[in-house]
């Protein structure tokens, strides 16, 4: 899509990011880096796995080059361990954020396993609360003259969102790490990570107690980003039982596909 066009969400082919363009502007989005994840894991579990930090910052920055991204856009869990960052961990974030923000503007959504890390690097990141909030687009009014405002809608996904989100075309979410469990002829397995894409019902998104009024035409899209970390586990949507993460997953996507990172659409996530 060329700068200046309407706003949309592309994935990356391969990867578990998306370009979003924004008319003015290029975002890279990503969700659920966990970075200090090994740490974390050596910590809660007892795990010992080598250490990824490099790889993950690299590839954070050479997908940032390959986009021609002038932002980076993490929808929440930049970091693993819900405490505030300290130790190893904090050393990675520190490397990592540093590397962005030589490039391009950071920018974090909160989401729940941040706690700290956007006052522990207030000066170098734009921060979003947990709510969520819009990138691109035009304010969109009053209660009593809504109107789509366009843009892109972020949050993280682990809280009720901002019912202004609405307004947006399409809505980006992390937080619920979606995978498939996909089986051969021979009885195989394998688990891989997914998409999730479809119209969105206000209704389910907001809650109680919150206005799940539509601006001018229909619901927005949402787009349930894959975890960038694929050491960080997630929600198998294809297997009876697994309970979704959002408060609001899965009644708010009532009709859904799931892709594979490499493109391959695999129909109704229901249905797999």
């Amino acid at each position: 899509m060329a700068r200046g066009a309407s706003p949309g969400v592309e994935p990356v082919v391969g990867e578990p990011a998306a370009v979003a363009d924004l008319g003015g502007e290029r975002a890279l989005l990503v969700a659920d880096v966990h970075a200090g994840i090994e740490v974390g894991l050596r910590y809660e579990r007892g795990v010992e796995l080598d250490d990824r930090a490099d790889e993950r910052r690299e590839r954070l920055c050479g997908l940032l080059a390959e986009t021609d991204a002038d932002r980076l856009v993490v929808l929440g869990d930049l970091a693993h361990r819900i405490a505030a960052p300290e130790g190893e961990e904090h050393e990675e974030l520190e490397a990592l954020v540093r590397a962005v923000t030589d490039r391009v503007p950071m920018t974090l959504v909160e989401g729940n396993h941040d706690a700290g890390v956007a006052e522990a690097f207030a000066d170098d990141l734009d921060v979003i609360g947990a709510g969520g909030g819009l990138l691109g687009g035009v304010a969109g009014g009053d209660e009593a003259s809504r109107r789509r405002s366009g843009g892109v809608a972020v949050l993280h996904g682990h809280t009720w969102p901002d019912p202004a989100l609405l307004d947006a075309d399409v809505v980006c979410m992390g937080h619920e790490h979606p995978q498939v469990r996909l089986e051969d002829s021979v009885g195989g397995s394998r688990v891989e990570r997914a998409w999730l894409r479809g119209r969105l019902d206000p209704a389910a998104f907001v809650g109680d107690g919150g206005s799940a009024a539509v601006a001018d035409g229909d619901p927005p899209e949402l787009v349930v980003f894959p975890a960038f970390n694929e050491r960080s586990g997630g929600t198998w949507v294809n297997v009876d039982g697994q309970s979704f993460l959002a408060p609001f997953l899965p009644d708010a996507l009532p009709a859904g596909d799931a892709y594979l990172l490499n493109g391959t659409r695999l129909g109704d996530f229901r249905r797999l």
